[in-house]
């Protein structure tokens, strides 16, 4: 599989109504109940930019893996203390996943110079028996994303553990929603997106929960 590399806003949008776009043949296939990618695909129709929404999530010390095969464990070692950034996806996925996958890529790039220690991109594999830090770390490399952007798998129980203090288990992971947290452990606040929010809304979120750590930190 070849995952695109989007580097502008443009390319995001051309890229969804890229994948939104089908001919005949292929909507016939894709109606089947034998195409694994079919409501991710009736998913991509109707999935726009969305707005935040207020999130309650559980942060788990569930041990897992990382791209480079090192054992974490969730809440201390991977969230810390820091503002993250967190998606949900699985590599042998065409269509949701690239789209969300390049979203993060432009994250990464707005982030700029910001100290490592403040923000963490997070991708959590929803397919841990398939995605082994080997397939994560290709699909990771072909992304260029940084070392502070985590790719994380492992046992399927304690993975599923995560997913659900998370609020993005889903039973069957062909049909996991498209979900982004942008979260401050700190403060306990969480937000969530579904769909595809842009960048600039991810950046939004992360500059927000940044300004309140600030004024918190001046008050006291």
């Amino acid at each position: 599989m070849t995952v695109p590399i989007i580097k502008t806003k443009t390319s995001i949008l051309a890229c969804l109504a890229l994948l939104a776009m089908t001919s005949a043949a292929t909507q016939a296939a894709e109606s089947s109940a034998d195409d694994p990618h079919a409501k991710h695909r009736a998913m991509m129709k109707k999935s726009q930019d969305t707005e935040a929404a207020s999130a309650e999530v559980e942060l788990l010390n569930s041990p897992m893996t990382t791209q480079n095969g090192e054992t974490v464990q969730f809440k201390t070692d991977v969230v810390g203390d820091q503002i993250v950034v967190i998606d949900f996806v699985y590599t042998t996925c065409t269509t949701v996943c690239p789209v969300i996958s390049a979203i993060f890529q432009q994250v990464q790039n707005g982030l700029g110079d910001r100290p490592d220690a403040e923000v963490r991109l997070i991708s959590v594999s929803i397919d841990p028996v398939r995605d082994t830090p080997e397939r994560l770390k290709e699909y990771a490399d072909k992304l260029q994303a940084s070392e502070n952007w985590v790719w994380l798998t492992g046992e399927k129980t304690s993975v599923d553990d995560v997913l659900r203090g998370l609020g993005a288990y889903t039973p069957d992971f062909e049909d996991h929603p498209s979900i982004v947290l942008v979260g401050d452990p700190r403060s306990g606040i969480w937000k969530r997106f579904f769909g595809f929010p842009s960048p600039k809304k991810i950046l939004a979120a992360v500059d927000e929960m940044s300004a309140e750590r600030k004024t918190a930190y001046l008050t006291n």
